[in-house]
């Protein structure tokens, strides 16, 4: 399994994706900063750097950064035609998931995971805020990028769909009703984040362990889509 990392990780990382992500895991630290320093702006620093992580963290860099990475992972070898080498080795289908999903991890975690976090510390939001940032985010990232994983496999053009996802439905759609909204994983990594810095829920909310298990049912079923293509699918 360790070669199929090694070779997925290749694959996914470029200079061009590594730089744009980066840019916006500065501007998210960057923004943490002036929440913290300007103490005149904001009653209440807690709410501000609530808002903050979500808005920028939650919305836009941990599901844009797994979805870069996720949709590329097996996506790209899959339109450019060299995931047959992979997938022709006689190696259980479930390895090359489990390692792409292992990729996405090792690319989402410093890129996401950890300048949200250090956002939320930024902010002086408190220990409770930063915590809930970190365990908000790496749910999401976990979510997305199982989700786009499998996406990645199921449709070409992966990152524009995904990008049609998260800021077309995610964005807009989901806010008109409670409905639409149980159908987006930001509804849950905010509902997470809400509850754990103790700062008044979103609408059509969720509980703490709800909100959990929702994500691990996404991602599993992320993986499982992933699994599914594998085994199935033609690959040429």
């Amino acid at each position: 399994m360790g070669e199929i990392y090694n070779a997925l990780l290749r694959t996914a990382l470029s200079k061009g994706r590594l730089a744009g992500i980066a840019v916006v895991s500065a501007l998210a630290m960057l923004l943490g900063l002036a929440v913290g320093l300007d103490d005149n702006a904001f009653q209440d620093v807690r709410l501000a750097g609530y808002s903050l992580i979500t808005g920028i963290g939650l919305s836009l860099l941990a599901p844009i950064t797994a979805l870069v990475f996720g949709s590329a992972v097996l996506g790209d070898p899959a339109e450019e035609g060299t995931l047959v080498y992979l997938w022709m080795r006689p190696i259980p289908r479930w390895h090359i998931a489990t390692a792409a999903m292992g990729v996405v991890l090792t690319v989402t975690i410093p890129l996401a995971v950890i300048p949200i976090g250090i956002s939320a510390m930024l902010t002086g939001g408190g220990r409770a805020l930063s915590l809930g940032s970190i365990l908000a985010s790496f749910l999401a990232v976990s979510a997305y990028g199982a989700l786009f994983i499998g996406f990645g496999l199921l449709v070409r053009r992966a990152l524009v769909w995904g990008l049609i996802y998260v800021l077309l439905w995610e964005g807009i759609v989901a806010s008109v009703g409670a409905g639409p909204a149980r159908l987006s994983v930001r509804l849950y990594t905010q509902s997470l984040l809400a509850e754990i810095a103790n700062v008044p829920r979103p609408e059509a909310s969720v509980d703490v362990w709800p909100a959990v298990i929702t994500l691990v049912g996404i991602a599993l079923a992320g993986m499982g889509l992933a699994l599914w293509r594998l085994r199935t699918q033609d690959i040429v």
